[in-house]
């Protein structure tokens, strides 16, 4: 072969070699991100091609398919009662993409998962069209609905209930909320819902999980804290002790002093003292325990973990490092001071479990098509948040709150029912200038000393008067009808 015809020989050779080191790549290295992307039509047309898989309350599923009349994806998610749910769910949309449980859960309710390939061989080889599985939570739905019911009567809020004993997630509402299944499509139609809804079109921002994902100041709700501070860190040992507090309070390396709205506070007990929420006793515990005790207890209550999953992430509570008259006011739940509501009722609910906080979750089992389950959720301990003794001391003052003509918790009473409480009002704008938050936090014991559920509740009324925004009377109506609910089921 003379020497032109060998260079083009092998010119080609490398030709061919390339495109043959190309395909193989493509192939096998590059197989599962091309098969994953989020542009190949294909993966969506798959996922589509069948009924998705429900996600499960009590027993029956809150979610569905239906079948599309034209398009290349041949089913459509759908939801019962949908804006109920949202918070829990998630979205679908075949145009959107998905998120919360309908994201994180994606495998199990498409077939896809891993764990499913066995079926899924068996049923290729049967001929049987591959299903999806199920996703069974841990919500109550009648719990749920009362917490939705009470929240849209009030504007914008949220609730989240827990059972104390195992960290089971009861209710998970917010408001103003969304239907998925408006947009759950490819059409114009769910194009315009999507856009509805966005924060940037939508000023009250109906996609915000409030419940998870929305921080507040959590007001004196945050003083059940601060008490269990003080009791573990010795500085009051009897919840019917002189606190030796003056009224007003001088915040310490301030000039300012602190007030209180309601009752006798000068050398209040700790139980007056929560029974009326006296501003000034709790802020000068929380600057006698000092910032660091102060985050330490915060924490052990949940406070400051960035990586809380449900599954779905939680927003991160902040207890701050703080000098000392904002620590004083971090101790009222104000200044820096944020939560979430799922992190208050993660309070309430470890008072009600004699201290021992489990962590909270809303998924209780994953189940294949023929119901075999795949994978059970253990009840999980967080951490001793206080002692049984201090938690005991915390329920009888926060009964109190309840109980006593005098406290602020009235409107939670339960007939038959132990019920402990914590009111708040927290504070909302530059000094104050917006209406504030109301919350309340609870638990319901049974006459078997039993703790069925622990809830939290925060609203945002904008419609209120300023004057008659209170926690007792807009958020704890709400936190009885979620207990009574979660009582009446289990009857």
């Amino acid at each position: 072969m003379n020497k032109p015809l060998r260079r083009i020989a092998i010119f080609c050779g490398l030709l061919i070699l390339t495109l043959l080191i190309r395909d193989n790549w493509l192939q096998y290295a590059k197989a599962n991100d091309l098969a994953t992307d989020d542009e190949n039509r294909r993966v969506n047309i798959a996922r589509y091609a069948t009924p998705r898989g429900d996600i499960i309350v009590d027993g029956k599923a809150i979610t569905g398919s239906v079948e599309n009349t034209s398009g290349d994806y041949k089913f459509k998610r759908t939801w019962t009662n949908g804006a109920m749910w949202a918070p829990v769910t998630g979205y679908s949309s075949q145009a959107f993409g998905a998120n919360q449980l309908e994201k994180l859960e994606d495998g199990i309710l498409t077939g896809n998962d891993d764990r499913l390939f066995f079926r899924n061989t068996l049923d290729m080889i049967t001929g049987k069209k591959k299903e999806g599985g199920s996703v069974v939570t841990t919500l109550n739905a009648a719990a749920q609905k009362a917490a939705y019911e009470g929240l849209k009567e009030r504007g914008k809020g949220a609730v989240a209930a827990i059972e104390p004993s195992t960290g089971k997630i009861l209710a998970l509402a917010s408001t103003p909320s969304y239907d998925p299944s408006k947009f759950a499509g490819t059409s114009d139609a769910d194009a315009k819902a999507w856009k509805a809804v966005q924060k940037e079109n939508n000023p009250d921002d109906p996609m915000l999980n409030r419940a998870l994902r929305e921080t507040y100041p959590p007001g004196s709700t945050f003083k059940v804290v601060t008490a269990a501070a003080a009791l573990e860190n010795g500085v009051v040992s009897g919840i019917d002790d002189a606190t030796k507090t003056p009224d007003p309070y001088p915040l310490p390396q301030s000039t300012t002093p602190l007030t209180n709205e309601h009752g006798e506070c000068e050398n209040a007990s700790l139980r007056y003292a929560l029974m009326v929420s006296c501003n000034t006793v709790f802020a000068k515990m929380s600057d006698t325990v000092g910032n660091e005790k102060m985050i330490e207890q915060a924490e052990k209550f949940g406070y400051n973990d960035a990586e809380l999953d449900t599954p779905v992430r939680a927003a991160e509570s902040v207890y701050p490092e703080d000098n000392r008259p904002q620590n004083a006011m971090d101790g009222i739940g104000q200044a820096s001071n944020r939560a979430t509501p799922l992190q208050m009722a993660m309070v309430a609910a470890a008072v009600a479990n004699d201290g021992k906080l489990m962590k909270p979750y809303m998924v209780d089992q994953l189940k294949a098509a023929n119901l075999d389950t795949i994978e059970t959720t253990e009840p999980q301990e967080l951490s001793q948040a206080v002692s049984s003794e201090t938690a005991q001391k915390l329920q009888q003052m926060m009964e109190t709150v309840v109980n006593d003509p005098q406290g602020t918790g009235g409107k939670a009473k339960i007939n038959g029912v132990t019920v402990g409480g914590k009111t708040g009002t927290a504070q909302h704008g530059l000094n104050n200038s917006e209406k504030p938050y109301a919350w309340f936090i609870s638990y319901a014991k049974l006459s078997d000393g039993s703790a069925p559920v622990a809830v939290a509740v925060v609203v945002e009324d904008g419609s209120a008067n300023r004057d008659d925004i209170s926690g007792g009377g807009l958020a704890a109506p709400i936190a009885k009808a979620v207990m009574e609910a979660v009582i009446g089921s289990k009857k």
